[in-house]
């Protein structure tokens, strides 16, 4: 299936009523039991606000209250249009892109996406990846900052990438490259029995238990990015290299505050880089932070 284009978004989407339509449908449906009286009810949507009423006691069940966009007086269809962007694009939406396109504020469309990268992230998950038989290559890199200087390590933010060979990948802030950084990361986002791959890094010798992993390295001091048995870390190298140019192509430069959401934007969008077409429909469907 190919993704839906900007005709097909809007004859799914004509207005917010289809939206909240879509909303409800989705998280509760026709038949849903009513919290109040506790039995299966028709549900007929209010006009005087965003809601939908019991058939039986007139309970009133709002789809939008826990979601990104509750509380929020943007129209619901310039939401699914600004998450539909996000689905399209393969490096990122700015706030000036989606003020732009929206027709809104700067301050909103910030919001906005600020908003769109947190659900995006929540429906990711950070389930472990890896196990028996797979590969796993970890690496770190230095974003944002200057490079100029003694200390231009500690003027940039450490994203340690972890990719399955296949599979999906794992990205997390870290507060530098030593081994009780690097640990934790490690065992809480590989499963045993994975084979890692990483650098010549000295804390990697010592962050990953043996017996636990097994682990095998590229010399990249020495000119080595592959070996003849296939280890490499080739695949993390190649994503980190499309996360600067997208971050440094599309919003110039991200603050360290705010750096982690805009990394598992790229984390979602790689990990569905097989079924591209699925992301708007899963990211209007799927509200885990309403389960937390």
């Amino acid at each position: 299936m190919k993704q839906a284009n900007v005709r097909q978004f809007f004859q799914q989407f004509p207005n917010d009523d289809a939206c909240l339509e879509h909303l409800f449908n989705v998280r509760f449906g026709q038949g849903h039991v009513c919290p109040k009286c506790e039995r299966s009810a028709k549900w007929y949507r209010l006009q005087s606000e965003q809601a939908y009423s019991c058939q039986w006691c007139g309970h009133h069940i709002h789809p939008m209250v826990g979601s990104i966009f509750e509380k929020s007086r943007t129209p619901l269809q310039l939401w699914f249009y600004a998450i539909f962007l996000f689905t399209t694009s393969k490096h990122g939406v700015s706030g000036k892109e989606l003020q732009r396109q929206l027709g809104v504020t700067y301050k909103t469309a910030w919001r906005m996406a600020r908003l769109i990268r947190d659900h995006m992230a929540a429906v990711d998950g950070d389930t472990p990846i890896g196990g028996e038989g797979k590969v796993v290559e970890i690496d770190e890199t230095f974003v944002g900052g200057v490079t100029t200087g003694r200390d231009w390590r500690e003027r940039k933010t450490v994203v340690m990438g972890m990719i399955e060979r296949g599979g999906d990948a794992m990205l997390k802030i870290v507060p530098d490259q030593r081994r009780g950084s690097l640990l934790p990361v490690i065992r809480a986002n590989v499963a045993p029995g994975t084979e890692i791959h990483t650098d010549e890094l000295r804390a990697y010798n010592k962050a990953i238990p043996v017996g636990s992993y097994s682990h095998k390295t590229v010399n990249h001091q020495k000119g080595e990015y592959a070996t003849p048995c296939g280890t490499s870390t080739n695949q993390i190298e190649s994503f980190f290299n499309h996360l600067k140019k997208s971050i440094a192509g599309t919003h110039t430069s991200v603050s360290q505050k705010y750096l982690e959401a805009y990394v598992k934007e790229f984390e979602y969008r790689f990990n569905r880089r097989m079924r591209p077409e699925t992301m708007l429909s899963e990211l209007l469907s799927r509200f885990p932070e309403l389960d937390a």
